[in-house]
């Protein structure tokens, strides 16, 4: 039986949609008071409604770009103000525009860099101190499959920063351990989401015929991943890659899918 978390403070990034309202509803289940943050009012305000109907900690949002390090400022500040301080931070928020290399601008990789790397390290700069004070401070990292493990057209920026969110992770799990903090990060595979529905039935089955396990991963799936990093039991783990794919990366190819069926 693991400790519980029920009255810590967890701060999740992006969390009004997708793997980090995911990652939120675990934690809000679990019983934790949680801040979550996006751009998307009416998204954030849904999630809050949704969380808050599970019954057992408080969850507020707050609304901001984790781009800027006054947001993150803010959201550290929120959290230490609404919760009495930061026990976990999950920093998830990202954003994951196709475009192919010949055709990306200076602008499009500036964007998905801003976000996915800028932004998770201003979040977890934000919340240091309080994490420090907590005397079991956790970080965890949204990062994925694609760029540390694998590759897909579109995704050159998107790939790269999340190999970057690795390379931080290993450092700042070194320079954050004094503290008392762990720095860990989860790598989702395929995860059904809001803006995997909107592609289609083809799509999803598509996807789905490349993961040994047969299916697509769930939010709460990732969402338990952030959790078991955040328990004390996770204590000795620090700067930990853990894949939650389904076995996405283990085929060599869909030969190796198709010979498992015989």
């Amino acid at each position: 039986m693991f400790t519980s978390v029920a009255g810590r403070s967890v701060v999740v990034t992006g969390g009004s949609r997708g793997i980090g309202k995911g990652i939120a509803r675990v934690f809000a289940r679990a019983g934790a008071n949680v801040l979550i943050t996006g751009r998307d009012e009416d998204a954030a305000q849904a999630a809050v409604e949704e969380l808050e109907a599970l019954g057992q900690g408080t969850v507020a949002y707050l609304l901001g770009d984790v781009s800027t390090a006054s947001a993150c400022a803010r959201m550290a500040q929120q959290a230490q103000q609404l919760h009495g301080g930061v026990d976990v931070l999950c920093a998830n928020a990202g954003i994951f525009p196709d475009v192919r290399l010949t055709a990306m601008t200076e602008a499009d990789m500036d964007r998905v860099y801003a976000t996915n790397v800028k932004g998770t390290m201003l979040a977890v700069q934000a919340c240091v101190p309080a994490l420090a004070r907590s005397g079991h401070g956790r970080i965890v990292l949204t990062s994925s499959i694609t760029g540390p493990v694998t590759g897909y057209p579109g995704w050159a920026h998107y790939g790269a920063s999340k190999a970057a969110q690795l390379g931080f992770m290993r450092t700042a799990a070194i320079e954050l351990a004094p503290m008392g903090i762990t720095v860990n990060a989860v790598l989702p595979g395929n995860v059904a989401t809001e803006g995997l529905a909107e592609l289609g039935e083809d799509y999803r089955m598509a996807m789905e015929s490349s993961v040994p396990l047969g299916r697509l991963g769930e939010v709460e799936e990732i969402g338990y991943a952030a959790l078991f990093f955040a328990t004390d039991e996770a204590g000795y783990i620090t700067g930990q890659a853990l894949v939650v794919d389904g076995g996405q990366v283990l085929p060599e190819s869909l030969a190796a899918l198709q010979a498992a069926q015989v």
